[in-house]
C-alpha cells in the first residue's frame, strides 16, 4: 500500500500510486520514499514506515513528519526547533551501529521531514510486557551493551534526555539470540556545552525517569545515567516508576517490588545510578564501565603495573641527574615530603627555566621537542617514586595511549576525564585541582607545567600533551 502523507487525509492507496486518490496530494517524498503505514504518533507529528524506492533493494526506512499538536506560536516554533534538532544530533553521531542512522532531512509541501533507518525488531517495554520481569543476568547484558553507547554519546557532548524502555529497541537475531539494543529517538537529545549547561533550558523528558535536575531544565550528562538506571529498576520490577519511590520517605524502595533477589554488585550500581542528588550519583558513564569492566576501564592500573613503579621495585632511589645543570634538591625535598602543590609548581618552574620559556610563562610544541631526556626522565623518576607509581609524565602516557585508537579530539578529552582535568562542566581550574595522592585520580599530577595561566585551554594543551608523549617515547620513558 501507499500512504498518504497529508495529515488531512492519511488515505491508503494501492502500491506504485504517485497522487493520493483521495486528495491527489504526491505521495512520493524527494521523489524516493514512499511511506507504507503509520506506524506512532506523538506530540511533534507522526512516523511511517516507508520504502526507498531509490536503491534498488529498496529497503525500509522510517518516515518522521513534523506536524505538532502544539498550540500557540512560541509553543509551536519550540517543537520546530526540537525536530529539527534531531536530525542535527543525528547526523553528529555519525555511523554508530546502535544509533539509528540519519538519511535525510528536508521540507516537502511545507511540513519538515527526517528520513532514517529503521530499527527492527522490539522495544524494552514490549519484551516487558510479553516476557515478563527482567532477571539480573539481563540487566547486567543490558548495562553491558547500553553503556558504551552512552558513553559514545557523551563524548560527542550530546545529552539524550529521554532514556526508557520504550526508547531502546533490540534487533531480532534469527541465529536464535538476541541481537543487539539500539538507542532511538533522539528528539529530545540536548548539545551540552558549558554556556548550554549553565542556563535552564526547555524541561523535556518522559515523567517518572527523567532526573530531578532535567525537570528543572538543568539536564547534565548524568541525567541519562539517572534516566537508565531507572529503565533498569522497571525491567527488575514491572511497576512503573512513581511507584518505586516513596515520595513520605524521599527514597527509593524498588527491592521491595522485587520477585528474587539481586547481587549487592548490582544493587549498589543502580542506587548509585538513580540517586536524586548528583553529586552523590554516578558522575560519568566510565565510572560505572570501571566496576562493570575492570579489565578494560581500570583507573587504578593492575598490582603488577603499580609494582613496576613502586620505590621498592625498579627505582628505589632517583639520581638527581640534569643535562642542563638544574638543581632538584627543592621538587626532591617537596615530593618526598608530599606536598603535592609546591612539588607541581616547582615542577613547571623548573620546566619553563630547562627549556628558556620563563619570561613567555609557558611551554610550547617546540620547547617539548627538544626537551633534555636525561631532565625528563628525572622529573618523571621524581613524582614516580615519591606518588608510589599514582603521579608522573609516565603514567599519563600510559592513559594517553589508552585512548589512542580514539580520534584526537576524543583521546583528549576522554584523557582529561581520567586525570580529573575535565568534567562535565569544562576544563578544571589550577585552583580545583586535587593535591591529595589518596583521593586524586591516577596521572592528575603533574598539572600546571601544562596549563595557561590558571585555566587550561583544551586545544593548545592537547597538542602539547600530544607532543609530549612522543618526546616520552623517543626518550624511552
Amino acid at each position: 500500500m501507499s500512504q498518504c502523507l497529508n495529515p488531512n487525509c492519511l488515505n491508503q492507496n494501492p502500491p506504485n500510486t504517485n497522487f493520493c486518490q483521495k486528495c491527489g496530494a504526491k505521495l512520493l517524498l524527494a521523489e524516493r520514499y514512499r511511506a507504507v503505514k503509520i506506524i506512532g504518533k506523538g506530540g511533534f507529528g507522526r512516523t511511517f514506515k516507508a520504502v526507498d524506492e531509490f536503491k534498488p533493494s529498496q529497503p525500509f526506512c522510517v518516515i518522521k513528519q513534523f506536524f505538532p499538536d502544539a498550540q500557540g506560536t512560541q509553543n509551536l516554533e519550540k517543537a520546530a526547533e526540537l525536530f529539527a534538532q534531531e536530525a542535527v544530533r543525528l547526523e553528529s553521531l555519525g555511523k554508530h551501529p546502535q544509533i539509528p542512522e540519519l538519511l535525510a532531512f528536508f521540507t516537502q509541501d511545507n511540513r519538515q521531514y527526517l528520513i532514517q533507518e529503521l530499527i527492527e525488531g522490539k522495544n524494552l517495554q514490549q519484551e516487558l510486557e510479553t516476557t515478563g520481569q527482567f532477571n539480573e543476568t539481563q540487566i547486567w547484558d543490558l548495562l553491558n551493551d547500553l553503556l558504551p553507547v552512552l558513553e559514545f554519546i557523551h563524548s560527542q557532548q550530546v545529552i539524550h534526555r529521554d532514556i526508557k524502555p520504550e526508547n531502546i529497541i533490540r534487533r531480532p537475531d534469527y541465529s536464535g539470540k538476541k541481537g543487539e539494543l539500539v538507542l532511538v529517538d533522539f528528539g529530545a537529545a540536548k548539545y551540552a556545552t558549558p554556556n548550554t549547561l549553565a542556563v535552564t533550558g526547555t524541561v523535556i523528558g518522559s515523567a517518572g525517569y527523567a532526573a530531578p535536575e532535567q525537570a528543572v531544565g538543568k539536564a547534565i550528562f548524568a541525567s541519562d545515567i539517572y534516566s537508565l538506571g531507572v529503565t533498569c529498576i522497571h525491567l527488575l520490577t514491572q511497576v512503573e516508576p512513581f511507584e518505586l519511590f516513596d515520595v513520605s520517605e524521599n527514597d527509593w524502595v524498588w527491592r521491595d517490588f522485587l520477585s528474587s533477589s539481586i547481587s549487592d554488585d548490582l544493587g549498589n550500581i543502580l542506587d548509585k545510578m538513580i540517586v536524586g542528588a548528583t553529586k552523590k550519583r554516578f558522575q560519568s558513564v566510565e565510572e560505572i564501565l570501571a566496576l562493570i569492566k575492570p579489565d578494560i576501564f581500570d583507573s587504578s592500573r593492575s598490582e603488577k603495573q603499580v609494582s613496576d613503579f613502586s620505590p621498592s621495585a625498579s627505582i628505589p632511589e632517583v639520581e638527581l641527574s640534569s643535562e642542563v645543570g638544574i638543581d632538584y634538591g627543592d621538587l626532591h625535598d617537596f615530593l618526598a615530603a608530599k606536598k603535592w602543590r609546591e612539588a607541581d609548581i616547582e615542577t613547571a618552574r623548573l620546566m619553563l627555566k630547562i627549556t628558556h620559556q620563563e619570561s613567555r610563562g609557558k611551554l610550547n610544541i617546540r620547547s617539548i621537542d627538544n626537551f633534555p631526556c636525561t631532565d625528563l626522565q628525572t622529573i618523571n623518576q621524581l613524582w614516580v617514586k615519591y606518588s608510589n607509581g599514582k603521579f608522573g609524565f609516565s603514567v599519563q602516557k600510559e592513559i594517553w595511549e589508552s585512548f589512542s585508537n580514539q580520534t584526537f579530539y576524543l583521546t583528549y578529552e576522554k584523557f582529561g576525564d581520567r586525570l580529573g582535568w575535565h568534567s562535565i562542566i569544562g576544563w578544571t581550574n589550577y585552583d580545583n585541582l586535587i593535591f591529595n595522592v589518596e583521593k586524586a585520580p591516577d596521572g592528575h599530577l603533574p598539572a600546571m607545567f601544562a596549563m595557561s595561566g590558571n585555566w587550561v585551554w583544551f586545544m593548545e594543551l592537547g597538542k602539547l600533551f600530544s607532543a609530549l608523549i612522543k618526546r616520552l617515547k623517543n626518550c624511552e620513558i
